[in-house]
């Protein structure tokens, strides 16, 4: 799996004109899941994420965590980080989960995370989705539970 972990002070997902998810300050998380994912991967990405210590303290140093600033995600899905662009200049996407096998691991990192107690809201898998966000810093940040980085 592969995660954008973008710091905001706001975020949304709109799908056919409606918000489907709405938070405050926190954590907006671009999800892809790749074909050969596990909850495995799901785990690891979880315990990165919510105590990834990217919140200033008082003296605005990055110590703080999602957790201690009792911070809001956003999880969206997208199967394009999957993306493979090694040959030519249009992107495949074959790696990519399909959604029998990514509709379910995306769920299950969504509980995951929720299970935190923090409030989490996703925009609908595989929707035509807008999506609008106030980058604070801007921070962002890209984990790959594959490599571990």
């Amino acid at each position: 799996m592969k995660v954008v972990v973008q710091r905001v002070s706001e975020a949304q997902v709109k799908v056919d004109g409606k918000i489907v998810g709405e938070i405050n300050k926190g954590f907006m998380l671009l999800v892809g899941v790749d074909e050969n994912d596990e909850n495995t991967d799901a785990d690891w990405l979880v315990q990165k994420i919510l105590n990834l210590r990217i919140f200033g303290d008082k003296d605005e140093k990055l110590n703080l965590s999602i957790k201690d600033i009792s911070g809001e995600i956003l999880c969206i899905s997208q199967f394009t980080l999957i993306a493979d662009y090694k040959k030519g200049n249009r992107p495949s996407f074959i790696k990519a989960a399909k959604p029998d096998k990514a509709i379910p691991l995306f769920d299950y990192f969504k509980q995951e995370i929720a299970q935190s107690g923090l409030k989490t809201e996703s925009g609908i898998f595989g929707a035509d989705m807008k999506v609008s966000l106030t980058n604070d810093g801007p921070v962002t940040i890209v984990l790959d539970s594959q490599t571990k980085s």
